[in-house]
């Protein structure tokens, strides 16, 4: 399945946002898009981009293997791992690091786990994931699709959905409602700025935060 690709200028604009105006878009927006427990593998790293996704299940007895996929993805897109929250074996390891930094992917969200996290650090290459892990994948999960709808934890990804992740939290954004939420995440951190602006100002924070309408930027249906 191919996915259309979204300006690299829209992307750029979610780039800049925290990954917590983008999930009180979507709360705004009555979009269930925050995932719950991945943790980031490097501190400090935020990455945006669209999700090349991947389907594992326990290995039958028929075989399988661990699969190659990533000649999928472009520069700038984000490898989406559904391993249903594995956490006894890994679907990425430091040879799939240095071949997606080579490649210019710009990070990789798993719902299982992966290891050689020294390696991936030292890479400097973003990773999310559940845990760090040793045991390895080979001959426990198969490649069942690639390019296929997954899930993070409770929440539907969809090949080229946003993915935005920083040190806060893995957000994915539809790629039917990527133009709606970036609105709406930019009018909040906006919002969000101004308020901060009155409180170094000297201006107390209820009443910055009643100027700005601080209790409803992310309530569906508010102004």
């Amino acid at each position: 399945m191919s996915f259309d690709r979204l300006p690299a200028d829209v992307l750029a604009r979610f780039a800049k946002l925290p990954s917590s105006s983008v999930s009180d878009a979507c709360d705004k927006l009555g979009i269930a898009g925050q995932v719950d427990g991945l943790k980031p593998m490097l501190q400090g790293a935020r990455i945006c981009g669209q999700a090349v996704t991947l389907r594992y299940l326990p290995v039958g007895p028929a075989g399988g293997t661990v699969g190659d996929f990533l000649h999928l993805a472009e520069k700038g897109d984000v490898v989406v791992i559904d391993n249903r929250g594995r956490l006894d074996c890994t679907v990425w390891g430091n040879i799939l690091t240095e071949f997606a930094k080579a490649r210019g992917v710009a990070g990789t969200v798993i719902d299982g786990v992966n290891r050689d996290v020294t390696e991936s650090r030292d890479y400097g290459y973003p990773i999310w994931s559940r845990a760090n892990h040793s045991r390895t994948g080979k001959d426990r999960v198969a490649l069942d699709a690639t390019n296929v709808p997954v899930v993070l934890g409770h929440v539907r990804v969809d090949p080229g959905d946003v993915i935005c992740a920083d040190d806060s939290c893995v957000v994915c954004v539809p790629l039917i409602r990527a133009l709606d939420v970036l609105g709406v995440a930019e009018s909040i951190e906006a919002k969000e700025e101004l308020i901060l602006q009155d409180i170094r100002a000297g201006i107390d924070l209820a009443e910055a935060r009643r100027r700005h309408g601080y209790y409803v930027l992310q309530t569906p249906g508010a102004a």
